[in-house]
């Protein structure tokens, strides 16, 4: 066997040993995939990045329930789709803002955006028509 086959060998062995014992990536909303929304510009930037164009109508304060009906258990899944963390939140404060959005209006509906705020992270984010005839999530 040549040196170079040698070193190649050895070289894959401690690429694949590095790989099984790499420490698993902790998934937090201080991760590269959390999503900042701490101010106005960061949440519409939100939308914007997935082809929404929005305007805010309002936003409050809510609780994110410590325990998920089976219908919020749906949303909670529509939000662990999106990589979005609202499951971490449980019993949380967060701001809810809702939004109309400007660029998309099926068989003439009004369709809204919201977003969901927590520790100055998205955790949650869905679109929807005003009479919640049709659902989408925020990424779509």
């Amino acid at each position: 066997m040549t040196k170079r086959k040698k070193i190649a060998i050895i070289s894959g062995i401690i690429l694949v040993v590095g790989f099984i014992f790499m420490p698993e990536a902790k998934n937090s909303d201080t991760s590269a995939s959390a999503v900042n929304a701490e101010t106005a510009s960061e949440r519409i930037d939100y939308f914007a990045s997935h082809g929404w164009e929005v305007e805010e109508l309002y936003n409050q304060r809510i609780i994110i329930p410590s325990e998920f009906s089976a219908v919020y258990e749906e949303y909670v899944m529509l939000q662990d789709e999106q990589g979005l963390p609202l499951r971490k939140h449980k019993g949380e404060e967060a701001q809810l803002y809702v939004y109309q959005v400007k660029n998309y209006s099926p068989d003439g509906k009004n369709m809204l955006a919201e977003l969901i705020v927590c520790n100055n992270v998205a955790v949650a984010s869905m679109i929807y028509s005003e009479d919640q005839g049709s659902l989408r999530s925020g990424v779509i």
